[in-house]
């Protein structure tokens, strides 16, 4: 109820009372944030795709490779320790056989099948000469056909023969080949690690591996693993936003202006298909004409990097329309990647019209 100027003037008391400066203040608080989070509510926000991942290389040679024992038999000596930088080519280890004599045995067999080869050709010089004169002798009446044939029949059991020494002897070769190849030498340049100690002394086979090789000059790529909801909007070109192990920094994803020690990148590929965990991997390179990453004795193959892939510009209440409704990025509006795609479907479709015409 409302009191007017008489009524007052009979309560002084009432018209003395004032409200506390205190709840005065938070009134004004309370009204002041209304309108600035209703005025943030149409502030442009950058949509973005968060995912974690580590540094790789996208050629394969670059990345860290596994040197095998190309023979089984025994550690006799390894030619690096942990940590030791190699070139390519340098020798790794020495394997030996069990037998000793193993490849002495193996060059004797070898020089028995090449004698072996060299009567069998002789012996067939010989057949295709007597098949010449029986043949001559079967065109003048002087021999029988059972004995033209005989001949022929010589020769091709020489060929046979023939044939089956050769194959001995390659797989002889194939052997000594095998087993020449005792010294286990680096594949390229790198620097050794997870060097397999437990296997000197020990019997191994063929296969074993005995050392990791790990490049240090490599052309860097950074791995995402993105969520499924937000990949169909992920396409090559997009930019992205790094965060490296060990770099501190401060990333507020929908304003990037804001952020402090972050690196950029930019998509160059997606994966088709996901991992067991239903994330799928998007391959990161460099951003041209941006800041360098960090120096690679800093950011090392394998480090943890955390990324943010830009998406389209919302205003925040969409933004916070989506997240609670786990929608996915943009939801609702086409990507570009998606019209290039449906563009090309139809120009395919027009164009198997034209050829059925």
């Amino acid at each position: 109820m409302t009191l007017d100027k008489t009524q007052m003037e009979h309560f002084p008391s009432l018209a003395r009372l004032r409200p506390p400066r205190v709840v005065t203040t938070v009134a004004w608080l309370i009204l002041v944030g209304i309108v600035l989070a209703g005025a943030i509510l149409f502030v442009p926000w950058l949509q973005t795709a968060q995912g974690g991942g580590q540094i790789t290389t996208l050629n394969a040679e670059d990345r860290a490779r596994d040197v095998s024992s190309l023979v089984g038999g025994r550690v006799e000596e390894f030619y690096v320790k942990d940590g030791d930088f190699v070139r390519a080519g340098d020798p790794i280890v020495r394997v030996v056989d069990v037998d000793p004599d193993f490849l002495e045995r193996l060059a004797g067999e070898k020089a028995q099948v090449e004698a072996q080869i060299a009567a069998v050709q002789q012996a067939r010089a010989t057949a295709a000469i007597d098949v010449g004169r029986s043949g001559q002798l079967y065109a003048e009446g002087l021999a029988s056909r059972r004995d033209y044939e005989q001949t022929q029949i010589k020769v091709a059991e020489a060929d046979a023969k023939l044939a089956e020494a050769r194959a001995k002897l390659k797989q002889i070769e194939i052997k000594l080949a095998q087993n020449s190849a005792q010294i286990v030498t680096a594949p390229r340049d790198g620097r050794v690690q997870n060097l397999n100690a437990a296997a000197g002394g020990s019997l191994i086979s063929s296969g074993t591996v005995l050392a990791t090789i790990a490049p240090e000059r490599i052309a860097r790529a950074v791995e995402l693993y993105i969520d499924g909801r937000d990949i169909p909007l992920v396409e090559p070109g997009r930019p992205v936003r790094l965060e490296f192990e060990g770099f501190p920094a401060f990333q507020f994803s929908g304003w990037p202006g804001f952020a402090v020690g972050i690196y950029d990148g930019r998509v160059r590929s997606v994966d088709p298909t996901p991992r067991s965990d239903g994330l799928f991997r998007v391959l990161v390179e460099q951003a041209p004409n941006k800041t360098a990453w960090p120096e690679r004795r800093f950011v090392r193959q394998g480090s943890k990097v955390l990324g943010w892939i830009q998406g389209d510009t919302v205003p925040v209440w969409y933004e916070l329309w989506r997240q609670l409704n786990d929608f996915p990025l943009n939801f609702g509006v086409a990507s570009p990647a998606g019209e290039k795609e449906a563009k090309a479907a139809k120009e395919d479709k027009s164009s198997i019209e034209k050829k059925k015409k």
